[in-house]
């Protein structure tokens, strides 16, 4: 492998320089790239020969635009039986972020400076923090399928990401929307009793349930009379239901979890299964029909009307809290509270594995400033007392 400087003139005479890589590939086979400065060659020449050393170098002519691969990608991952919406969103930021930003690039010319560039560019768009991680994501995804393919020598996205402070980005994501706070986010208990007291009728057993039990969305909408024992009191999450109605697995493995059923919630699934009309029913929340309940009709039809019966509405009338994941927050925020002031009290461990989340980290990150302080005021002047007298 060598580096040399080529000069010639153009037809007007003048002298023109640049500096020729001349190299080897793994396959064997000569490869020449040109560069217009020395430093650029020499960068280059370097990083080939650990490339071609380790059998990971591709040259441009080996290589496709990131519209091929982003094809080959979406192809791979409906191969591999990932989840239909995981494919959505996927397909989604292929379409409307990559393709049209970095298609017509060529794999081995996307760099870390192009990834900085692209990343500005979705900023500038008005794309959220939040939007662009899951982008960048996702690219970095396409690439390790490129590496796989031999495609690509480098992922530059995943590179990028580790030279940056690990949860720098989600933090300012977290700072940017603010802690959960109740009676914003979070229905306060007031607001839940008078919920609880509107339900009436049909939907009357699955706003109780999400209420009392904390689940997701997909998690109550997927639950099987299996799964529920009216006798201990208790169900269990086993699987659940994707936007387009597919069952699965849960989304974690510590989504597989038993939660304890409040008498309440125990006698309206009772009345529930008392009443049901289809006697081969296995999804507890099943239509008349026989359908799993989509998820904008639970909330169009059962969340919003019950707020509105109850009078927990935002000044111009309309429903308070637009969507399920609001009760799932209630659910958490009684676990935390102190069992003299109306609550569970449980340990934020046992919170996590009632919430099904994949570590404590993310309870507390999500639910940590709730939690009882151990230095109020009359705590701090009964310690302040005991050690000085």
């Amino acid at each position: 492998m060598s580096v040399r400087k080529c000069t010639w003139k153009t037809a007007a005479g003048e002298v023109r320089h640049a500096w020729l890589c001349d190299y080897t590939g793994q396959t064997g086979k000569r490869h020449v790239k040109t560069f217009a400065q020395k430093k650029d060659a020499d960068a280059f020449i370097t990083k080939a020969k650990v490339e071609v050393r380790e059998g990971v170098h591709t040259t441009d002519s080996d290589s496709v635009t990131i519209r091929d691969a982003a094809d080959l990608w979406l192809t791979t991952g409906a191969a591999r039986g990932l989840e239909r919406a995981t494919l959505a969103a996927y397909e989604q930021h292929a379409r409307l972020h990559i393709v049209p930003s970095l298609g017509r690039m060529k794999l081995s010319r996307l760099s870390a400076p192009a990834v900085r560039d692209f990343e500005d560019r979705l900023r500038t768009d008005g794309r959220s923090a939040a939007m662009i991680r899951r982008i960048l994501t996702s690219l970095g995804s396409m690439l390790s399928d490129a590496q796989e393919r031999g495609l690509v020598s480098r992922n530059v996205v995943r590179d990028l990401g580790s030279r940056r402070k690990k949860g720098a980005d989600r933090r300012a994501d977290r700072r940017q929307k603010g802690r959960l706070k109740v009676g914003e986010n979070i229905p306060s208990r007031e607001e839940i009793r008078a919920i609880v007291g509107a339900l009436q009728g049909l939907w009357r057993p699955i706003l109780l349930t999400a209420i009392f039990t904390g689940l997701r969305a997909s998690e109550l909408r997927g639950l099987r009379w299996a799964d529920v024992d009216l006798k201990k009191g208790e169900l269990h999450v086993r699987q659940r239901a994707d936007r387009y109605n597919i069952i699965g697995r849960p989304k974690s493995e510590s989504g597989e979890r038993t939660v304890p059923l409040p008498p309440i919630v125990a006698n309206a699934l009772r009345e529930l299964k008392l009443t049901c009309q289809r006697t081969d029913a296995e999804i507890v929340f099943m239509s008349s029909r026989g359908h799993i309940r989509n998820h904008s009709n639970i909330v169009k039809y059962a969340l919003i009307p019950a707020q509105i019966a109850a009078g927990v509405t935002k000044p111009d009338g309309t429903a308070k809290y637009t969507g399920l994941h609001a009760l799932r927050h209630f659910y958490a925020s009684w676990c935390i509270i102190r069992t003299g002031d109306g609550g569970l009290g449980l340990t934020p461990k046992l919170i996590q594995e009632r919430l099904g989340h994949s570590t404590i980290g993310m309870t507390l990150d999500v639910y940590g400033h709730l939690f009882p302080r151990g230095d109020d005021g009359s705590e701090l002047a009964a310690a302040e007392k005991s050690l000085l007298g």
